[in-house]
């Protein structure tokens, strides 16, 4: 008989959780700010040669958003559940984020956010140490707190919010002309 695996513990967090969740109650506005103005061709085209355009990041962080923002609905929900983490790429093999136009998956993103922003608004600072036991494919089992999610999504949606900023800054640049 094998001994059960116990959960290993997460790593420490990036932000504090009053940064982690203004990067997540901010981050729809800086993209819509850094986009706003950009034709529509400007923001389905890659920003760099076999890149990724504007629409492909907000359908990634999109996707991102509905699988972690699961988990912490679920670990708010539930009483220490268990459950196999799934990547964000089958998110968004499992949607159309990829092909709806950019202005449209923005509002629906920003949407989606509010709710989950509203909801984490109403937990009690506690809640954010709830936890889930999640295997993760390869390093098996391991204790996530909704803490963990928050952190997560907060620092990879500021990278992704950052490149959008500076592509599309680079858009606008003006052009000059060699005399």
């Amino acid at each position: 008989m094998t001994a059960a695996r116990r959960p290993r513990s997460e790593p420490e967090p990036r932000y504090s959780l009053a940064e982690a969740l203004d990067i997540l109650a901010t981050s729809p506005g800086l993209i819509a700010a850094a986009t706003a103005g950009l034709a529509a061709a400007d923001l389905h085209t890659p920003f760099e040669p076999d890149g990724w355009s504007a629409r492909d990041i907000l359908a990634h962080v999109r996707a991102c958003h509905r699988t972690w923002g699961a988990y912490i609905e679920r670990i708010l929900d539930e009483d220490r559940p268990v459950f196999r983490a799934e990547s964000p790429r089958s998110t968004i093999d499992q949607t159309d984020f990829l092909e709806q136009r950019f202005k449209a998956s923005l509002e629906d993103f920003t949407s989606d956010r509010d709710r989950l922003m509203a909801r984490l608004r109403d937990v009690d600072e506690r809640d954010f140490a709830r936890t889930a036991t999640v295997t993760l494919p390869g390093l098996g089992q391991q204790s996530r707190s909704v803490r963990y999610y928050a952190d997560r999504m907060a620092s990879h949606e500021r990278e992704h919010v950052r490149h959008i900023e500076q592509a599309s800054a680079s858009r606008r640049a003006p052009t000059t002309r060699a005399r």
